[in-house]
């Protein structure tokens, strides 16, 4: 008891869970015979290193994974036989002349040490080790024949290697921390020697695990295990799902593998399974681009589409729009490859290609079930863009996307596809082009201090008379513990938003690749960057990225 005190008074203190964290868990302890440090890292609350670093420092035990430099290699201790470690998993890894170092597990069984101290007779250095130390020290100790199963193509062999508990903790922790760090993707990659995870935080990739080659046939069985793929096939992509709980939240994953040089590669994009509340003002859009953004789509019916890069936030904008109509009042019916996020009230249609419901099916089908708004998630082909047009004009409000890099590129877009220019004069409310740029951490950025060269190259003075901005505080990145010392914490939207009047109409209409903004009265992508830099949003890298 007084071991378990001082656990969560560490927990506590370093702010790794929360006295309600710990009272749940003491509930459930109460039900089962378990350590509570267990508990929280079986639930998803604490990570294992977490779990691990407390315990080094209560007991002054080092951790494995922070010794790199000594060797790991398999000890024959006279009068011991290899299997023993195995079955008390305790595992002796290195030995000079006085000491050998030994790797204990969490649940610290020193009983167990002492054959191997009476045998060896020499000073016992204890280390902890990890679920992926654990998978390397254990085969240490294999036989042969035991050998023989992580080479083998047999199914059953796959399915027993995917079920190693060091396999199942250490893929846990990468979901574990990919939850907590708010990552938009997981990527397994195969390289000659190793497999690497990287995870997609704010748009950037960041290394947090490097899996040695003799557990990568172990983790991709365990993958395709949990995605229910195909175990066997390896020469061919796979598409799966995942549902799981992580740091407290339901999370759905879809996975997806494809056959590389040196072996199979994943890539699982993280999709929340609880219902979102989106609000358009979650993504920091100016007063004017709310305002603007309301009036195009308050009208009863017309088009509203939105432009972008794939990851460009546009399903997400989509999504907070259908938020602020969504009501007793009217019907939405969302058409969507795939449904990413369940909003609560909204009929949502998950198209099909396999069995060739596209999404012009499903837009004949849904126009018969007496919508009032409709979100098709993308215009692919003039069919669907024939109908979402239709569709309009017959008196529905319709939420589209398509992947053009500017607002008025939409334009030219539905025209390549063969929609004539009277019937987008006639049904289309208002345009909008997207991107997401970091999000400084409001807790370490600090101020930035423009040059006279810079005001002058990027325009700064007119920017500010033209958007009537009266005081303006740049920062830039820094890097603290709580945004992984990268000086950024979450993305927000930069946008061009244009409401498709007579005046663009016509401007259009004689020039269909026309697309300057500002002698309209509108402002471009970079501009509305540069506006939320001079605001103190977001760094001055991020806006010029938008240039390249």
């Amino acid at each position: 008891m007084e071991l378990e005190k001082e656990l969560i008074q560490f927990f506590l203190q370093n702010h790794i869970c929360t006295k309600e964290d710990i009272l749940k868990a003491q509930k459930i302890q109460e039900k089962v015979n378990a350590k509570l440090g267990i508990i929280l890292f079986n639930s998803g609350i604490i990570s294992e290193h977490e779990y691990l670093l407390a315990l080094s420092s209560l007991f002054d035990i080092p951790l494995l994974s922070e010794n790199k430099e000594i060797e790991i290699s398999a000890i024959q201790i006279e009068g011991i036989k290899n299997n023993y470690f195995e079955h008390v998993s305790i595992y002796p890894f290195h030995m000079n002349k006085t000491d050998i170092f030994i790797a204990i597990s969490s649940s610290l069984n020193y009983e167990d040490i002492l054959p191997i101290q009476q045998k060896s007779k020499k000073n016992i250095q204890l280390f902890l080790y990890n679920a992926e130390e654990e998978f390397i020290l254990k085969n240490l100790y294999t036989t042969k024949e035991e050998e023989l199963l992580y080479s083998s193509d047999d199914i059953e062999k796959l399915k027993e290697l995917a079920s190693e508990a060091p396999v199942i903790k250490m893929i846990n922790n990468h979901f574990t921390e990919a939850v907590k760090s708010k990552a938009s993707d997981i990527h397994y990659e195969t390289d000659k020697d190793t497999m690497r995870v990287r995870l997609r935080i704010d748009g950037i990739l960041q290394i947090i695990d490097t899996i040695p080659t003799i557990m990568r046939q172990a983790t991709i069985a365990r993958l395709k295990l949990l995605a229910k793929m195909n175990i066997s096939e390896n020469r061919l992509p796979q598409d799966g799902r995942i549902s799981i709980k992580a740091h407290k939240q339901e999370v759905d994953i879809r996975v997806s593998s494809i056959p590389t040089a040196f072996g199979e590669s994943f890539v699982l994009r993280l999709l929340g399974k609880q219902a979102i509340s989106y609000s358009l003002e979650s993504l920091h859009f100016f007063e004017d681009h709310l305002k603007t953004l309301r009036t195009i789509t308050s009208k009863p019916h017309g088009v509203f589409l939105t432009t972008g890069p794939t990851g460009s936030g546009k399903t997400t904008t989509l999504y907070s729009i259908l938020n602020e109509l969504n009501s007793d009042e009217v019907k939405i019916i969302s058409v969507e490859d795939p449904v990413e996020y369940q909003l609560n009230g909204i009929n949502q249609i998950q198209v099909k290609s396999q069995i060739d419901f596209t999404f012009a099916k499903a837009l004949r089908s849904i126009l018969r079930q007496d919508p009032d708004i409709i979100m098709v998630g993308e215009i692919r082909d003039e069919e669907t863009a024939k109908i979402s047009i239709q569709s309009a004009l017959t008196g529905h409000l319709v939420l589209s996307t398509l992947h053009t890099n500017s607002a008025l590129g939409a334009i030219t877009r539905l025209m390549d596809m063969g929609i004539e220019y009277f019937l987008l004069k006639s049904s289309i409310n208002g345009l909008m082009a997207q991107r997401l740029v970091r999000s400084l951490c409001k807790e370490c950025k600090i101020p930035y201090t423009l040059t006279p060269q810079e005001i002058k190259e990027l325009h700064v003075n007119e920017l500010l008379q033209q958007y009537h901005f009266i005081n303006y505080h740049p920062h830039q990145a820094k890097g603290c513990k709580k945004c992984h010392f990268s000086g950024y914490s979450g993305r927000l939207s930069v946008a061009e938003i244009i409401p498709f009047t007579k005046e663009v109409q016509e401007i259009m209409q004689n020039n269909k690749n026309f697309n300057d903004l500002a002698s309209l009265g509108y402002r471009t992508l970079y501009e509305d960057a540069l506006l939320k830099f001079l605001n103190g949003d977001t760094s001055l890298e991020e806006v010029l990225k938008l240039q390249s």
